[in-house]
């Protein structure tokens, strides 16, 4: 099978965008996060709605292409137990090494913690962090609640490989593109819009896995569908004819979205007409959420099959680097943030520090210590091998996430 340069590509691109937001997570204000900076700005958070609307979408999306593309069908027992290795040994080890100094420091800016890290980590471990009646459940996953989600995803996609084989030589058809290229543009879109607007009022996000319905309702079909989809050529030639289309409507959707609540917080000072008083604007809204996600999906893969899909040189070793900076990331971003806050650098230096240390720092580590080290690795969501071979049939490893 030809090797998907433009999947690897988007993967890569999706995690670095990852870093940024939840850099910027420290400086936007009104939105909670480990640890916040003095230096907080409003205007930050339309870029990051923006971003946040479809960012895990798309990486959802991705993983259920790398196993439509890996060929999993005749070793799906064998791939069951080695994914389950690859995600659940970092989610753990992440659990119990990576997250806990998050938390640490979340409590010592938030609640006055003023222990000692030997003092408090045994509290992470077997004590919920309390104050004012709110506690920190712990330990927690944090940021890799991903990985959380992706486990049982993987094993009830495995099991729906009949069905999901059934659905994806339906679309295949080519008596049935025309009709499967209007549900791919309609369906999609309208299931989201009923998340958002019956689900997620009683169900907000949590990423705790257990309850989190609306998290549930928009990350799974996104999953499967992206697995029914990987070898689907009508789809992909559909997608590349569109992507001027679908960049369109996601522009004016986002706009639209933007536009609803900006005029929410900054309502015009004189009458509105009868007509747009009658208007549901919320429910406008949040369609042009749901219309905005999945056009922004089919234009970036549309994008990236015609300006990604080549060989790069950095793709390979960017490929196999995604999972440790990862898991590593939001730790130096809360860590920096923290030190760097009482030295009031300023607005503009201070998140160029958190920032640039933290991609610095996921650089160092990964190539100095998880990619050297044998037993580092595995715990990194990297296998165990000896030196890192990057030929066309290493294709399916790099899907790890």
């Amino acid at each position: 099978m030809q090797r998907r340069h433009d999947i690897d590509a988007l993967r890569v691109i999706a995690f670095g965008l990852l870093i940024l937001y939840h850099a910027g997570m420290v400086y936007v204000a009104d939105w909670d996060f480990h640890v916040k900076s003095t230096y907080q700005v409003e205007w930050l958070q339309w870029p990051m709605i923006a971003l946040n609307r479809w960012r895990m979408p798309l990486l959802f999306m991705i993983s259920g292409i790398a196993l439509g593309l890996a060929g999993i069908e005749a070793r799906r027992l064998r791939f069951a137990a080695a994914r389950s290795w690859r995600l659940l040994l970092p989610l753990l080890f992440g659990m119990l090494v990576v997250v806990p100094p998050q938390t640490f420091f979340q409590i010592a800016q938030q609640y006055g913690y003023t222990g000692s890290f030997p003092h408090f980590y045994p509290l992470y471990l077997t004590h919920g962090l309390c104050r004012d009646g709110q506690c920190l459940t712990t330990p927690t996953w944090n940021h890799l609640w991903y990985l959380a989600y992706l486990w049982p995803y993987t094993l009830l996609l495995l099991a729906l490989v009949p069905v999901l084989k059934r659905v994806q030589a339906w679309l295949q058809h080519p008596a049935h593109s025309a009709v499967a290229s209007w549900l791919l543009a309609v369906v999609p879109v309208a299931w989201m819009a009923s998340v958002l607007l019956w689900l997620m009022p009683h169900f907000p996000e949590t990423h705790a896995l257990l309850g989190d319905w609306t998290v549930h309702a928009e990350s799974l079909p996104l999953f499967l569908l992206g697995y029914v989809l990987a070898t689907n050529a009508i789809f992909w030639n559909w997608i590349v004819r569109w992507r001027w289309r679908t960049l369109l409507v996601a522009l004016l959707a986002i706009s639209l979205e933007l536009g609803l609540r900006w005029l929410g917080r900054h309502p015009p000072t004189g009458p509105m007409p009868d007509w747009a008083s009658h208007v549901p604007w919320s429910a406008v809204e949040r369609i042009s959420r749901a219309s905005y996600t999945w056009m922004a999906l089919l234009a970036l893969f549309g994008w990236a099959r015609i300006l990604l899909d080549r060989p790069f040189r950095w793709l390979p070793y960017c490929s196999e680097a995604v999972f440790p900076w990862y898991i590593l990331h939001q730790t130096l971003i809360v860590v920096l943030a923290f030190w760097l806050a009482p030295l009031q650098l300023g607005p503009w230096l201070e998140p160029l520090l958190v920032l640039s240390g933290t991609v610095a720092g996921c650089v160092l580590l990964h190539e100095l210590l998880i990619r050297r080290i044998a037993w580092l690795r595995p715990l990194f969501g990297l296998k165990a091998r000896k030196p890192v071979s990057f030929t066309a049939s290493a294709h399916r490893e790099l899907h790890d996430v």
